[in-house]
Parts: structure tokens; sequence; C-alpha cells
């Protein structure tokens, strides 16, 4: 198998810098972790929606179906939360990735079973706490990220090498706007270890989303996406009628009563179970302009590397002439 080893893989045991992103529903499952755990890369449940006896059953999928490394992305503000810590320091998974919460409070007791800890951050203030914690690695999140994007909507490519600068010593996944092998190069020549995929892993095979879902996905461009959703936890979806709705508010000046009913009046689920394209959050980033098909997800490690071999081909070598 092919390797391309940076300091991430040789953190987290993987012969691939590439990470697929925790994303609730689609990656609520074993399937698509399975698949990109077993062609080199870290797949990634989604613990966030399951609820405990799910969660369980798909530890011990994973757990008895790969020998390969592994993750589980838990959102520290989910309901149950402490419950789903407790399953979890049951059935460590060898990776946890954690957001939206301190790293404090989960961070020596997975280390004292042998998991290693990133934590999800979008700016050189978190990183730089995460860091002081004692976290294995980060995960920088930059504007252009489906799902929930930094409130200061700073590019990728600037929060990545900010906060490689600001943490040389801790290993950095970036996140947001990485569709393919040329994203790949971008971020590892920012000083990354890794980039992680999110919106290219909702278009393959094993995602467990509608199908309708992931041919919004394949059917949008780079400018068909739309940040709503401010002053409630903003949000990056692709354009809809959802999205089209709380915009006219958003831009009416509407108070926060009647934008947080429209908010919350369409959820995730609608579109990612039951393809409610139009009237629900079809979470997506920028990217979604980048990705062409639905693939099989080992199929789409493979592209990535051969496309990270190509731009690495491509690019101008230094001369003295």
């Amino acid at each position: 198998m092919t390797r391309l080893r940076t300091p991430v893989t040789d953190l987290l045991g993987i012969d691939l810098p590439v990470v697929q992103a925790g994303m609730s529903w689609a990656s609520s499952c074993s399937a698509l972790p399975l698949a990109v755990s077993g062609a080199g890369g870290l797949g990634v449940v989604a613990a966030g929606p399951m609820r405990l006896p799910e969660l369980a059953r798909t530890l011990d999928e994973v757990a008895a179906g790969t020998d390969r490394p592994w993750a589980v992305n838990l959102p520290l503000h989910r309901a149950g939360a402490d419950e789903v810590v407790d399953l979890l320091l049951e059935r460590p998974p060898p990776v946890l990735i954690a957001s939206q919460g301190g790293p404090r409070r989960y961070l020596e007791r997975f280390h004292d079973v042998g998991t290693r800890c990133l934590h999800v951050v979008a700016s050189v203030e978190h990183a730089r706490k995460a860091a002081e914690a004692g976290v294995d690695a980060l995960v920088v999140v930059g504007a252009e990220a489906g799902g929930h994007p930094p409130p200061a909507m700073v590019s990728t490519q600037v929060v990545v090498r900010a906060v490689v600068t600001a943490v040389p010593d801790v290993p950095v996944i970036a996140s947001g706007g990485v569709a393919d092998g040329h994203g790949l190069a971008a971020v590892l020549a920012l000083g990354a270890g890794a980039a992680q995929f999110g919106t290219r892993f909702l278009a393959s095979t094993e995602a467990a989303v509608h199908e309708g879902y992931k041919s919004a996905v394949v059917a949008a461009g780079v400018h068909d996406t739309r940040t709503v959703g401010r002053g409630l936890g903003v949000i990056r979806a692709l354009a809809n009628d959802f999205t089209g709705r709380m915009l006219d508010l958003e831009e009416s000046g509407a108070g926060e009563d009647a934008r947080r009913t429209a908010f919350h009046a369409a959820t995730l689920k609608d579109a990612a179970l039951h393809g409610d394209v139009a009237g629900g959050k079809v979470e997506a980033g920028q990217s979604a302009g980048l990705v062409d098909a639905v693939l099989p997800a080992a199929q789409i490690v493979e592209r990535i590397v051969a496309e990270y071999r190509t731009a690495l081909a491509a690019l101008p070598q230094p001369c003295d002439d």
C-alpha cells in the first residue's frame, strides 16, 4: 500500500494523511469509517446524533471490521455527552476527535486507556489552549467548511498557517475547502500533517445519507453554499428554500424569535435521512463545487493520492539560473 509519512500519520499509525470528517448521519455508521480506514486513511464515526445502543453496536462493528486505526468524533455539547464518554471509555477507540467544548473535560481519562486525543479548533487562541491542555493533535477548521464553520470566517489557508506557526510542536489536520489531492498538497505545504475531507465523503456510496442529498452535493457549484443562522449557531449549507428564508429574515432585520423559529423548523436529519433537500439543512462545504461524482470511499482515497502525485509533479522546481 502507498504510504505518505507525516507527523500525523506517524502519530495515528495510518498510511495516508487523509482523515474522513465525522459527519452527523453520513458517518454515524460503520460502513464509511471502515472503508476509509481500510484504504489507509482515518475513518471517523460521528457520534453526535447517535443513541447509546446504536453507538455501541457501531463501535463493535468497526472494531471487529478492521485492524487499522479509526476514530470517533464527539461534539461535547450534545445531550448526554457524559454518557457517551462513559461508553467510549468502555469501548475505547484508537482515536477520539472532540469538538465544541474544552479538552480538559475528557483528556486524562482517554489517555489513560490509550486513546489518541485530537481536538477541533478554529483560532490560534483555542489552539494554544488545547495544546497547553495536552491534546495529541489539532483539527483546524476554516471558513470554507460545511456544517459549523468558525464564527470569525477566517479561511483555511490563513487559519491553518497561523496555528502551525503558533503551536509548531503539535501536529495539525487542516479542514475546510479540501476535496482532492491538490488541496491535500496545499495544506501540507502550509505545514499541516493531514487534511480532513468532509463534503468529498458525503458523496460516497457508503455515506449513510439519502441519495438526493448526495446528488445535491454533486450538482452544486463553488458558489452554491450559504452561511445562515447568525447568533443562533452559524451553519454552511447548500442554497435551498431553507437558506433563502433565513437570508430573507436576516437581511430584513427580523427579530431573534422569528429567526430562531425558522432556523429550528428545518433539520439536517430532514435532508440527510428523508431527502428533503429543498426544506432541510443540506450541510456541505464550498468544496461541493469540486465534487463530480458519487464514488466508493476507497476509490476516493485512491483518487486523492493520485491527484496529490500529479500536483507535486506539476510544481516548479527551484533553479539557480
